[in-house]
């Protein structure tokens, strides 16, 4: 569970990304207007660590891609209804900038009105999915509302990223992510939408036992590395790669909005021996081919 005054650790970054690797994709980047992240950053300092990199969204990317990330995919979320159709505008235009190497994802409200024309005019304006943050948004996945979302993205074969783990919780959280998340309910939209790709960040924190056996049955369903791999939260279960269908599992690191230095998972794949082949799987194939990237 979250909690005010989490450390912010204060280990050492490298210059680049580790010797050897092959191309890195950042799966799992977060960025919004100045305004919006200002804000951000006040929450976290409230509600959970103080954040190491205080950055605009220009400066995330070009911090990433001058370390030797080969591509970033870009996300950020509506917090209330009204204000997706500007965020979603403000994230093609400097996408824009940044020619192949930055791909955005879109946000909308579920529930909000005209949420699915919001959701095509950003697929009709260069992003190329949508990201999803229940625990923020506090919606139900399997009602109406959030289905018509889904099948906007289905229809234009689009890809969801869907915080829907049931941690990290906060009890200043509009709602309780622990009643409107869970695995089953997941369940229900992969077998209701077979076309549609869906990603799970977190490994699917603190459910991770229930997604690694979701993966393995679901073709549809991927899971993102983030914050799951630097002993920053205690997960229960131990986290084993190998235990898992590698051709699921992508890397993402949450950068900026973290408590540690930019490469630390980084430096615990370097670590993990799971062998080249599997490693280029996780940073770089397993990601062009979920969003569908010309890399």
């Amino acid at each position: 569970m979250l909690q005010p005054h989490l450390p912010t650790l204060d280990d050492i970054e490298g210059n680049t990304i580790p010797a050897g690797f092959p191309k890195v994709i950042d799966t799992h980047v977060h960025v919004f207007p100045d305004g919006m992240f200002k804000a951000v950053r006040r929450w976290f300092d409230e509600n959970a660590w103080h954040i190491r990199y205080q950055l605009s969204t220009s400066q995330v990317f070009d911090f990433l891609l001058s370390r030797g990330v080969s591509h970033i995919i870009a996300l950020q979320y509506a917090h209330t209804p009204g204000i997706a159709g500007q965020l979603n505008q403000y994230l093609a235009n400097i996408c824009r900038q940044y020619s192949n190497r930055v791909t955005g994802m879109a946000t909308v409200f579920p529930g909000e009105k005209n949420a699915g024309t919001i959701l095509q005019e950003a697929f009709d304006s260069g992003l190329s999915g949508l990201k999803l943050h229940a625990h923020v948004q506090c919606f139900d996945i399997n009602a109406d509302d959030t289905e018509r979302v889904f099948d906007v993205c289905q229809s234009n074969n689009k890809p969801v990223v869907i915080h829907f783990g049931k941690e990290p919780k906060s009890p200043v959280y509009r709602c309780d992510p622990h009643t409107i998340c869970g695995a089953d309910k997941l369940a229900r939209v992969l077998t209701n939408f077979p076309k549609l790709n869906i990603c799970v960040p977190h490994l699917g924190f603190s459910e991770t036992g229930e997604y690694k056996r979701l993966i393995e049955k679901n073709d549809n369903l991927w899971l993102d590395t983030t914050m799951a791999l630097t002993d920053y939260f205690h997960i229960q279960e131990r986290i084993d790669l190998q235990e898992y269908r590698i051709d699921r599992i992508m890397y993402g690191s949450d950068f900026p909005n973290i408590p540690y230095a930019w490469d630390r998972e980084l430096k615990w794949l370097r670590d993990s021996h799971l062998g080249d082949d599997k490693l280029d799987m996780i940073l770089n194939k397993n990601a062009a081919d979920f969003f569908n990237l010309d890399v």
